[in-house]
């Protein structure tokens, strides 16, 4: 019975979060028009502000790629189990 209360109040946690994000969520499609125009137009005027303004973007893409790269790498070495000795008989068995 106690699990059955655990797992409703993590539904209804979780259905809570969901609804909430999907309500907060503002439109700001004008910017990502405005900066692709700036861009292309960069680049045919020769202008070199628009490479800087892909290298930004890049940028800010891989960030959160490599911070989660560094938390896995990190938890893995910190929470592995190391000189694990297993108790395995030595008669052969089948695994049909």
């Amino acid at each position: 019975m106690l699990i059955f209360v655990a797992m409703k109040k993590k539904i209804a946690s979780i259905s809570f979060m969901l609804i909430f994000s999907l309500i907060a969520v503002t439109q700001v499609s004008a910017q990502c028009a405005m900066c692709s125009i700036n861009a292309e137009q960069g680049v045919k005027n020769g202008n070199t502000v628009s490479a800087g303004l892909n290298t930004g973007v890049l940028y800010l893409l891989s960030v959160p790629y490599l911070m989660a790269i560094i938390v896995g790498v990190v938890w893995y070495k910190k929470y592995r189990k190391k000189n694990i000795h297993l108790n395995m008989k030595k008669e052969p068995f089948n695994l049909n």
